[in-house]
């Protein structure tokens, strides 16, 4: 009786976790659609609402955001940080439409309208695209915005995603990463694709900002300790591949500016301590862009869980 008892509520629960995906799928695909017929200017206001709504009202992981940003700039009063974390969840709503209207982007001059793109520090790396090379991003700006962005007026890229819990939702956020000539490949596969796709002469592009899900590496990030991504130094030193720091910042009148920066591997050879030294020489460019301009990361991440 009691296994009987057992299995229906594990289908009840199945149920209800099928049924809520499949309804935030179709929420976000309306969401979408309605953002899609607005302009820009009123997409953004809508945004602002938006964050603002999830800062004041609903307080969304609204004290981790004001006790990391405080930990992170002990200097600033109470006031200064209210300020920031109001634009962190105004730009987090903002970048969450801008993706919903990644369509709209068909070609490099819809890039153009939208996004200032200097890529000659790439294309001097890469003896002008021909050989391949690893780009590190961050929870930053519009990143989503940035490898399209990218891909279309610069070089296709194939970007390492983790895939998401919602099946339909991460089946529908792939599509729009790969209709203008990105490819994606998932985390889990990521070695082997990786690989060959550096030997081919690709793009392989990866966020890393994150922590090491298995805390197996430790080093500081933004003063304080925690575990290290180590995934882009394995993958330019092993590849023997130039690597990237690809930054997407906000201009704050609703266009955005991506920057490339060359880090120097030239010192470096594939091993241990050496992609250690090459996740710190990275890591300290996504450490000068978000303490330059914080309210562009996303401080709503746990960064600091794995200590």
């Amino acid at each position: 009786m009691s296994t009987l008892v057992g299995e229906l509520k594990d289908k009840v629960r199945h149920r209800i976790k099928a049924t809520s995906s499949k309804w935030t799928y179709h929420a976000v695909n309306m969401l979408g659609g309605l953002v899609r017929r607005l302009s820009r200017g009123q997409t953004r206001r809508v945004a602002f609402l938006l964050g603002d709504f999830t800062h004041k009202v609903l307080r969304i992981r609204r004290d981790l955001v004001y006790g990391n940003i405080s930990m992170t700039f002990p200097e600033k009063n109470p006031s200064e940080i209210r300020r920031i974390a109001t634009d962190v969840y105004r730009n987090v709503a903002v970048n969450l439409l801008e993706v919903l209207r990644l369509p709209l982007i068909r070609n490099i001059d819809d890039v153009k309208s939208l996004v200032d793109l200097d890529p000659g520090e790439y294309l001097r790396g890469t003896r002008n695209g021909q050989t391949g090379a690893v780009m590190v991003s961050a929870h930053y700006g519009n990143w989503e915005l940035m490898a399209m962005a990218f891909g279309i007026q610069v070089h296709p890229v194939t970007i390492i995603v983790k895939r998401l819990r919602n099946a339909m939702f991460d089946r529908s956020i792939n599509e729009m990463r790969i209709m203008r000539g990105n490819s994606i490949v998932y985390d889990e596969q990521a070695l082997r694709e990786g690989l060959r796709l550096l030997d081919a002469g690709g793009i392989l592009a990866i966020l890393g900002d994150q922590s090491d899900p298995n805390a197996t590496n430790y080093g500081e990030f933004l003063g304080r300790r925690t575990t290290m991504f180590h995934g882009p130094a394995f993958f330019a030193l092993k590849a023997q591949v130039p690597l990237f720091v690809g930054m997407c910042r906000s201009n704050g009148d609703g266009r955005y500016t991506i920057e490339t920066r060359s880090i120097d591997t030239s010192d470096l050879t594939f091993n241990k301590k050496d992609i250690a030294i090459l996740t710190a020489r990275y890591t300290r460019v996504i450490e000068e862009y978000i303490l330059r301009w914080p309210e562009d990361w996303f401080w709503l991440h746990d960064r600091w869980k794995r200590r």
